[in-house]
């Protein structure tokens, strides 16, 4: 978890105090406010931080796993290019000395 990420979710449930905070408080007609309105809606959206950034290290994780996969699968396939090339070389090569013994056997 980066810190900017911490910055901007203390940074919301901040902002989401004040907000609530105005709002039942700020108000001339309001004589009494409901403290349990302030700290539900700050518990709302720390746990909304909470989530997203939940989600953002799922999806973090993820991506790296998708990167080790693709890395594999690239020395995997690098391996079997390797063999191939090595069958097709002494493939060609037996074709080419069979090719030459004919051709040997055909001038004589």
């Amino acid at each position: 978890m980066e810190t900017r990420d911490i910055i901007f979710s203390v940074v919301m449930v901040f902002s989401a105090f004040v907000l609530v905070y105005k709002l039942v408080y700020g108000t001339k007609e309001s004589i009494h406010g409901d403290p349990v309105i302030v700290m539900s809606a700050v518990i709302l959206i720390g746990m909304l931080a909470i989530l997203f950034l939940s989600v953002g290290e799922r999806l973090r994780r993820m991506e790296e796993a998708i990167n080790e996969k693709e890395r594999s699968l690239r020395v995997s396939l690098q391996s079997v290019e390797e063999e191939v090339r090595n069958k097709v070389d002494a493939a060609t090569r037996g074709l080419n000395e069979t090719r030459e013994a004919i051709v040997k056997r055909g001038y004589r």
